[in-house]
């Protein structure tokens, strides 16, 4: 039988007396891969507040005025970057999506129309895969802002704005795997997004349109929308029995009771905490009004559920009645607002 050598890769330590030293090299690699990424999105900040400055706005201006979609292209790991940043657009209320530049050659071309813009990325502004892009672009005026470091490039010279990124220092110890150059190009994408999105007054309201599902789903959903409401609200009237709302709050099962006046205003709440504190023989012979906290803390229905999970974990309570003109019109409870997946 053949002997079995184990495999080592080119520069591992072996474990026992340098796994601490390798350890110790991974971090320090890992601090100065992030270093080196910080100072490019440091340097890219400054070049924004200089000569970016007056291309970042004009390529604002083409996309607040652009009626149709923000095509985004690219190859390798620019490509990757882009897919990103067009589905950040999507997100955030401008229609766009990613076209692969060899499968625009093939056809995907017909994709753009005149009353979209294109937003190409390539480092070297030299990618040969996005020529056809670049020349469709022209051909039929379509608006083309390239995000590149080299403006005497192919794409730099036919763009008509290019967004100039900074020649900083790859992580990658041989300058060869794109790593600060994509970090960078990923933060410029970021900035035209959010920044089109704050031109746009896109609201949460608006993004939760787009982000229906999961946690972010969960959290972008109103007060209103989780509520428990009607007859199933703990409510009892100012000057009732301790005994009647013991009943209450036990049929009701939220752990407290919304006292109301003869207006059927919200006056107080009574919680399981109230009655541990007034807990005696004399409890069931008071009434609502001598147990109650008056003022409690309340919630409006239009809130977001993301808020309202920060107000009850931040007052220490279980639930918060939801008000509108100082009457009680819902009830929502921590556990409601858990098992949506708001956090």
């Amino acid at each position: 039988m053949a002997k079995v050598v184990p495999f080592h890769q080119p520069g591992a330590k072996s474990s026992g007396n340098g796994a601490k030293t390798s350890m110790e090299a991974n971090l320090a690699s890992a601090v100065r891969t992030l270093g080196l990424e910080s100072e490019g999105l440091v340097r890219l900040a400054k070049e924004l507040e200089g000569p970016l400055a007056a291309p970042f706005e004009d390529a604002m201006r083409r996309l607040v005025a652009v009626k149709g979609r923000v095509i985004v292209t690219g190859i390798g790991k620019s490509g990757h970057v882009g897919q990103k940043i067009a589905a950040t657009f999507a997100s955030t209320g401008t229609p766009a999506f990613f076209v692969h530049p060899s499968e625009a050659s093939h056809g995907d071309l017909g994709m753009v129309t005149r009353s979209d813009l294109i937003l190409a990325l390539s480092w070297s502004g030299e990618t040969v895969e996005l020529k056809p892009v670049i020349t469709y672009s022209r051909r039929f005026a379509v608006p083309l802002i390239a995000i590149t470091s080299q403006a005497n490039s192919a794409l730099g010279e036919q763009a008509d704005v290019v967004l100039l990124l900074p020649r900083a220092k790859e992580a990658c110890p041989h300058g060869l795997a794109p790593t600060t150059s994509t970090t960078m190009q990923l933060a410029m994408g970021d900035s035209l997004a959010i920044a089109l999105l704050e031109a746009r007054g896109f609201t949460a309201h608006d993004f939760k349109i787009f982000h229906p599902g999961g946690s972010l789903g969960a959290n972008l959903k109103y007060v209103s929308d989780i509520m428990h409401r009607g007859k199933r609200l703990p409510l009892i009237k100012s000057g009732e029995s301790m005994a009647n709302a013991l009943v209450a709050m036990t049929e009701k099962s939220f752990g407290c009771v919304g006292v109301t006046d003869t207006r059927g205003r919200l006056i107080g709440v009574i919680t399981d905490g109230d009655l541990r504190r007034h807990m005696g023989p004399s409890l069931l012979e008071a009434t609502v009004d001598d147990i109650m906290t008056a003022k409690p803390k309340t919630i409006a229905p239009s809130l977001l559920a993301s808020a309202a999970l920060e107000l009850i974990n931040a007052s220490s309570i279980t639930a918060l009645f939801v008000v509108e003109k100082q009457k009680p019109v819902g009830l929502i409870h921590v556990h409601d607002l858990l098992r949506l997946g708001v956090a």
